[in-house]
């Protein structure tokens, strides 16, 4: 069974069990002529919309390419954990909003056997639920699924809250349920928030994860024929889309024809390995005795002896254009990069006298 399939039948288990909780909820409000088990047990069958929107979700991400959306459709996911997230929110801060009315108006309230049993059976269907829905997000690194098993999870916190509130009541007599919901409530609202989170920097573009990152330079680098790997960086277009590229340094004795072969092989490599479409761009490294291996190894020296300079890389002498281009990687403290690259482009001036100067700021999207 695939991600997707996956994700969708563990929706079905949650939207089953709702609906399953919902009828014993309106059997015993029914048989104990409770008005408030009924109309709770109604309120339960809200639970399903967080698994009915991460089956919508889902099967809308696996829509195929199209001309609007040459990646597919798979960041929908992410639109759907935003969702369900908001329903977090909205949940807590309804929840805080009764919780409050309690606190300034407080009343008495009345628990029968028939509402402890509800409370009861809640608790252990939800705990069960939320469990199992979250650790099957985990799984399949589903936002979605993650949140909605916060959700049911977050159902049973109010839920034993509520039972907390009822057996004080009962031995003591006294209400916390204002106090105890309030304080629930803005845990709720801060869950959902940091729900958010996740869905939220994959549209806006996080960065490779650093394990990933280091893994695919170490294997990359173990190819023959490679002396360096650079300009890492990635797009996720949904879990199941993930496009990059990055830079390798060859030798520049090495042909058309063994560069195209080379490329391929990591290409496949990676794509084999990881699922990554990866783009594989070309620095060549001067070799023998000769002018260009002489500039390079000054060049590069230079640069690499400023402290704010983490790495340098992409050296390209041409003597027909009168160009000598470089890349560099500043410091995450460098404030004034144009500044930076006037100080070394005068500093490399003076080892290639009259010839043009291009200094290229890059920066490191992995670390």
């Amino acid at each position: 069974m695939d991600r997707s399939s996956q994700i969708i039948r563990t929706s079905w288990v949650g939207i089953v069990s709702n609906v399953m909780l919902a009828l014993f909820k309106a059997t015993v409000g029914i048989l104990a002529s409770s008005v408030a088990i009924v109309l709770d047990a109604v309120n339960n069958l809200s639970d399903v919309l967080s698994s009915v929107i991460t089956i919508v979700g889902t099967k809308l991400s696996r829509k195929p390419a199209d001309r609007e959306h040459p990646f597919g459709h798979g960041r929908i996911e992410y639109f759907t954990a935003i969702i369900i997230a908001v329903i977090v929110i909205s949940a807590g801060a309804t929840s805080f909003y009764e919780s409050l009315k309690k606190i300034i108006h407080p009343s008495e309230p009345r628990y029968t056997t028939a509402t402890l049993v509800v409370i009861v059976t809640a608790i252990v269907v939800k705990l069960i639920l939320g469990r199992y829905v979250r650790q099957k997000g985990v799984q399949l690194k589903s936002d979605a699924l993650i949140a909605s098993g916060a959700d049911a999870l977050f159902d049973a916190v109010i839920t034993l809250a509520t039972l907390v509130s009822a057996l004080i009541m009962i031995w003591w007599g006294v209400s916390l349920d204002g106090i105890l919901g309030t304080l629930i409530s803005l845990a709720i609202v801060k869950a959902g928030i940091d729900m958010l989170s996740s869905p939220v920097n994959e549209l806006l573009g996080s960065s490779v994860p650093a394990e990933l990152a280091r893994q695919l330079k170490q294997e990359v680098m173990e190819v023959g024929g490679v002396h360096g790997v650079y300009d890492l960086i990635m797009h996720n277009y949904g879990p199941d889309v993930r496009i990059g590229s990055l830079h390798i340094s060859v030798l520049d004795t090495l042909t058309a024809y063994d560069i195209h072969g080379l490329t391929r092989k990591i290409s496949k490599m990676i794509f084999d390995r990881h699922g990554i479409i990866m783009t594989i761009g070309i620095y060549a490294i001067a070799t023998g005795e000769n002018r260009r291996t002489d500039i390079q190894n000054k060049v590069l020296k230079a640069l690499s002896d400023h402290v704010e300079i983490v790495q340098v890389h992409g050296f390209y002498l041409s003597e027909a254009d009168n160009l000598l281009s470089v890349d560099i990687v500043p410091d995450m403290t460098v404030a004034d990069e144009a500044g930076l690259v006037s100080k070394l482009t005068c500093e490399i001036q003076a080892i290639v006298p009259g010839m043009q100067v291009s200094i290229v700021v890059d920066h490191n999207y992995t670390e």
